[in-house]
């Protein structure tokens, strides 16, 4: 198996399942309500904020697979927009599952040949180092998700 095939596949898990961890997005997130999403504990992020920041990464590399360019800024990367209804966190999810297809297709795509090039510009490092990059970010704040959905569930 090639090595993209190897990280997509390593992404793939993270969102979906069956990975190192036995801890993934899809899972951890399938029974989390609305509410329990907008729901503020002492400092931490709510699990509607970190599950955008996560996707907020992912939604950006896109287009730079595609050849176009990256639009993205760190101070964004919080801006979860308002959630009043199951409806809306739902799209945010269907968006979260729908983007990681997206991102882990193109990753398969990509040719094992350029993973070293530089990504977008020379600050951000080669494909390589992005496409990890994206996974350890995903199952950092994965982690979080866990311990806040725990906090909230013990209210």
């Amino acid at each position: 198996m090639e090595l993209t095939k190897h990280i997509a596949k390593h992404f793939r898990e993270i969102h979906f399942g069956v990975n190192w961890t036995w801890s993934n997005l899809k899972d951890t997130l399938s029974d989390v309500t609305w509410l329990q999403a907008t729901t503020k504990i002492e400092g931490f992020n709510t699990i509607a904020a970190l599950t955008y920041h996560i996707n907020y990464y992912i939604d950006a590399v896109i287009p730079v697979l595609k050849g176009g360019e990256l639009h993205a800024s760190d101070k964004y990367a919080f801006d979860v927009p308002p959630i009043n209804s199951q409806e809306e966190w739902q799209a945010i999810l269907d968006k979260m599952w729908s983007d990681a297809e997206i991102f882990a297709n193109l990753v398969e795509q990509f040719p094992e040949d350029k993973l070293y090039d530089t990504f977008f510009e020379e600050k951000y490092g080669n494909y390589y180092r992005n496409f990890h990059g994206i996974i350890e970010h995903s199952h950092y704040h994965l982690g979080q998700i866990v311990i806040i959905k725990k906090m909230i569930l013990q209210r």
